[in-house]
């Protein structure tokens, strides 16, 4: 299968984009495809990298809102997904997944439960997912021994579904949900399958507190006295960062997924610490994190957030510039991820949107690049091809009612659920 994009601009010049099976091949010289986009007055972009998010909590989109995190997660979330089913993460995954492609994102890093029913409704969608299954084990064992199970029974079935564009990982939720035993099981199943391990840390000064009472040393420094990050880790949030764990992060190699809107949601009361962790070298994208506390999934959204909390917590105007929030979005949480993504170029994998700058809210096109940070909304974005497929052409999809009207119903049953 093959695909022309002709007359677009890409970086300033109007040219043409031919890309073969799920990589693009050449960029300038117009050839047969059997497929032919016009894409006179857009501009190619990368496609967007969500490098944290829970895709089935937009089942809770707009049910828990203006809560503390502690308050948000005991009195609300955890008693509500002790009632999930199966097939209530199929549909919510499905219309995360309509949300993104609408809005531009390509690739999502994604943490919840019944991952084998993600995996199903991303297989569908099209789109290219790492997805970790969620372990909460409370310090039970019982508990943990199950949930861990349930982790490589999840990862066995994402497996059997033979598609190179989903990577099944390991979700402990964070240290003071998840045992040490458990962390160092999890370190040893990453180690023997080659799997990413996705949490949330230093997400709140509570969380912080808690672990320097129980063992001595802040949570990177925990993680790391145990044995348990690397470069296969993709940590959340790190709002509570110190300079010390920074650079436990720098040696250790994992990454650090920035979710801006979230973060100032839920109140956790600090900015994570980009401009020390940029300058120890951190590897770091964003993330919206789930529809439940952003509410929504537009990484333009993100990407203008992120640059404003930066420029707001330091007092620099010059922290987090619009190019690094856009690189941070998309080839950012590609490195983090380590796909070959991230950049309209040769031999690098066919992730890219068109978008139509045609718009008031981006006219004078003094800067594009600015424009896209501070001033878009996933609506401009008209066209989503992933791994070499158009998955959205002039902001139609295919069963786009039916997964909305269908996540709906769930949702509505889910939230009302005895």
């Amino acid at each position: 299968m093959s695909i022309l994009i002709k007359d677009v601009q890409v970086e300033g010049d109007v040219t043409h984009i031919y890309i073969e099976g799920n990589r693009i091949t050449e960029i300038g010289k117009k050839r047969e495809a059997d497929t032919v986009i016009d894409g006179r007055g857009k501009l190619a972009l990368p496609g967007f990298v969500n490098l944290h998010t829970h895709a089935a909590m937009t089942l809770f989109r707009g049910w828990a809102d203006d809560l503390d995190l502690s308050t948000w997660l005991e009195t609300k979330i955890w008693p509500a997904e002790a009632k999930l089913r199966p097939e209530d993460v199929f549909w919510g995954t499905k219309l995360a997944c309509l949300e993104m492609i609408k809005t531009g994102t390509t690739t999502f890093n994604d943490m919840y439960f019944h991952m084998d029913q993600a995996a199903k409704a991303v297989k569908e969608m099209g789109l290219r997912a790492f997805l970790s299954e969620g372990i909460v084990d409370l310090n039970d064992p019982e508990r943990a021994a199950k949930q861990l199970r349930a982790a490589e029974d999840a990862n066995r079935r994402i497996e059997a579904l033979k598609t190179e564009r989903i990577t099944p990982g390991f979700g402990p939720h964070a240290i003071y949900t998840v045992s040490k035993d458990s962390l160092l099981r999890i370190r040893e199943l990453a180690d023997k399958k080659g799997s990413l391990i996705h949490l949330h840390l230093s997400e709140t000064k509570r969380e912080v507190d808690d672990c320097v009472v129980e063992t001595g040393l802040r949570p990177a420094k925990y993680l790391d006295s145990i044995g348990f990050l690397g470069k296969d880790v993709i940590a959340a949030h790190g709002c509570w960062l110190d300079p010390a764990e920074i650079e436990v992060l720098a040696h250790t190699g994992a990454k650090v997924a920035h979710c801006p809107i979230s973060n100032m949601k839920l109140a956790t009361g600090a900015a994570m610490p980009y401009p020390a962790m940029k300058e120890a070298a951190v590897s770091m994208g964003l993330g919206t994190d789930g529809a439940a506390s952003n509410n929504s999934l537009d990484m333009f959204e993100t990407m203008k957030a992120a640059a404003l909390l930066q420029k707001f917590a330091s007092g620099d105007p010059k922290a987090l510039p619009a190019i690094e929030a856009f690189e941070l979005a998309n080839l950012g949480g590609a490195r983090a991820l380590g796909i070959d993504a991230g950049i309209i170029g040769v031999d690098r994998l066919a992730d890219l949107i068109l978008v139509d700058p045609r718009r008031p809210e981006l006219t004078p096109r003094h800067s594009d690049l600015s424009n896209w940070v501070y001033a878009a909304h996933g609506n401009v974005v008209d066209t989503t091809i992933c791994d070499g497929v158009v998955l959205m052409r002039g902001r139609r999809i295919k069963g786009e009612a039916e997964i909305i009207e269908q996540a709906g119903a769930v949702a509505r049953d889910l939230v009302t659920r005895e």
